[in-house]
């Protein structure tokens, strides 16, 4: 975003986030960051989604507590998430825990339309205020549980979870196109977790890669009887 002071640090975030996919490389089979990419996290002003506390570490390439037990992922892990995607300019993206709404800024710039949903309401709301100061129009975000994904704008080409789950939920898969794309990191609470890329043929079989291990905080689910989804903020 130009002009809001903070591009030096942004381009060396960029630059950091560029080094660590050479150094990792060999395992996720991604050599390089993708140009396209590169832009759109040189366009998203990522102090915008951080709580004032953090505004000073806003680029620095780490995750950062953005409340209620959740946090805004590692730039390094947004841009491997989002390459893994293959998110070409006329998708339709889900996004599965939207936080603070990054996550989707950058996902906005590469497609068409976005489509994501927070369970927390507080942080939905915020995320889609945040989103709006932005004039970010191609994204939507919701309050809900992201298991069951969002069945009246399936099917996607791509859909990236930014939970921990135990495995992928098998409602998210069933609304992947075909040739559609999701990534998502599956392991236990504290335990090794892998960034899985899942891909759907055109006739519906489904071949999973493991691309790196990481860490993330885990798949939250709605109560039972909790009443289901709530309408968040409409356009982001």
């Amino acid at each position: 975003m130009a002009g809001d002071g903070r591009e030096r640090e942004r381009a060396a975030m960029v630059e950091r986030v560029a080094e660590l996919f050479a150094e990792t490389a060999a395992q996720t089979g991604l050599p390089a960051l993708d140009p396209r990419v590169r832009a759109a996290l040189e366009s998203v002003p990522r102090h915008r989604f951080v709580p004032d506390t953090w505004a000073d570490a806003a680029y620095d390439d780490a995750a950062l507590a953005i409340g209620r037990g959740q946090t805004i992922s590692q730039p390094f892990i947004v841009a491997l998430s989002v390459q893994l995607a293959e998110v070409g300019p006329d998708a339709t993206v889900l996004e599965v825990g939207a936080g603070s709404g990054y996550q989707a800024a950058v996902l906005a710039r590469l497609a068409r339309r976005v489509y994501a949903i927070e369970i927390v309401p507080e942080l939905a709301a915020r995320a889609a205020a945040t989103l709006a100061a932005l004039g970010v129009q191609n994204a939507q975000v919701r309050a809900g549980d992201g298991h069951a994904g969002w069945p009246a704008h399936a099917p996607f080409d791509a859909i990236v979870v930014a939970a921990a789950a135990r495995e992928p939920p098998p409602p998210l898969v069933a609304q992947l196109a075909p040739g559609g794309r999701m990534v998502v990191p599956v392991g236990p609470p504290g335990g090794r977790q892998d960034l899985l890329q899942l891909r759907r043929d055109a006739a519906g079989a489904v071949a999973t890669v493991a691309r790196l291990a990481v860490s993330f905080v885990p798949f939250t689910r709605a109560a039972p009887g909790g009443g289901g989804d709530a309408s968040g903020p409409g356009e982001g």
